[in-house]
């Protein structure tokens, strides 16, 4: 009897054990979801999350298009929905299951979106991309993208190893929107970048914060969440909106048509749509979640930063990337000839 009793009770330890837990399975941006929100999810829900790193929006679609699958939630900029959803990549989202939509900024939505009905995606974080450096080691600083025609900085900035973002950059210094498709402008684009290129350490997306951080590098072009972050670990980071103008980028929560639990990805959506947890996460990013029930929860050094919470006339300068459709190949034969230039 005892054996019998031990027998069963081996069993059920193994079966105890063998248990799996159902996975959500992320493939989003570096750093880009606050740690207490995983094991809220992941209590919640009872679930594990499993996350992958892409570096940029291009990186990710040649990864799904090259066969990755597995995914369930995605998180690409706003541009890249329209690619994703043209190829069939990301499924139509279930509004019934999504309760918290009604807390996302109407007026971002009417404004600046582009799936402004949230058929394919809902907003995640916005923040523009710009210019950060170490004020204790750059002098002169000029908020404008001719700081990386600087010599004397040579070896100690970087540019972000995103096409759109570093010749939309050039585009903007000389004066042209940052979705121009016309080729005399983005080939004047491409030589200015191949002349930043000669003062640069590298195209660098992932490390370049902690690069500053540590004073690797002193200036480099950044999304402002980046610098905020790395701003807790060097005070001496600032950052700052080019004259010029910018762009202005939006990434989305979308749900991967290979999804394996749709299910969980929607709940996924929604618990990030959550005011509470929205703006739990834009204190951690420091980037701006579209959510107008989420901004009264904020503190307010957060929402006094002007570099968030942008002005009009700032609004007036940039831009968001948009997709061009087949004239994005001229985007990367431009940027296919930056990276081989010496």
């Amino acid at each position: 009897m005892k054996h019998t009793l031990s027998l069963l009770a081996a069993a059920l330890l193994l079966t105890s054990c063998g248990e799996k837990k159902p996975e959500l399975h992320l493939y989003t941006w570096d750093d880009y979801l606050n740690p207490e929100l995983i094991t809220k999810f992941e209590t919640e829900y009872n679930c594990r999350l499993v996350i992958d790193i892409f570096d940029s929006n291009e990186a990710m679609l040649a990864k799904l298009k090259a066969g990755a699958t597995g995914y369930d939630v995605l998180v690409p900029s706003s541009y890249m929905v329209k690619v994703l959803a043209r190829e069939k990549m990301i499924i139509e989202l279930d509004h019934a299951r999504l309760t918290n939509l009604q807390h996302v900024d109407s007026e971002y939505l009417t404004g600046l979106a582009f799936d402004k009905e949230m058929k394919w995606s809902v907003p995640y974080m916005l923040a523009p991309s710009g210019i950060a450096w170490l004020s204790d080691r750059v002098e002169n600083v000029e908020p404008s993208w001719k700081m990386f025609e600087r010599e004397d900085l040579k070896g100690r900035m970087t540019l972000l190893n995103d096409s759109r973002e570093t010749i939309g950059a050039a585009l903007k210094m000389l004066g042209f929107s940052l979705n121009t498709t016309d080729e005399t402008q983005i080939s004047q684009a491409k030589d200015l970048v191949i002349k930043w290129k000669k003062n640069i350490a590298k195209f660098e997306s992932d490390q370049y914060d902690g690069g500053l951080a540590s004073a690797e590098f002193f200036l480099s072009h950044a999304y402002a969440g980046d610098a905020f972050q790395a701003q807790e670990d060097n005070k001496a980071i600032k950052f700052a909106v080019p004259r010029e103008g910018t762009s202005v980028a939006c990434d989305d929560l979308v749900i991967s048509a290979t999804a394996p639990n749709p299910e969980l990805a929607h709940s996924f959506v929604n618990f990030l749509t959550d005011p509470a947890n929205a703006a739990v996460n834009m204190e951690y990013i420091f980037y701006l979640a579209p959510n107008k029930t989420a901004y009264d929860m904020v503190s307010p050094e957060f929402k006094e930063n002007d570099a968030l919470f942008l002005d009009d006339e700032t609004m007036k300068k940039c831009e968001m990337v948009d997709d061009l459709g087949e004239k994005n190949a001229l985007y990367n034969k431009a940027w296919d000839e930056i990276k081989a230039a010496q």
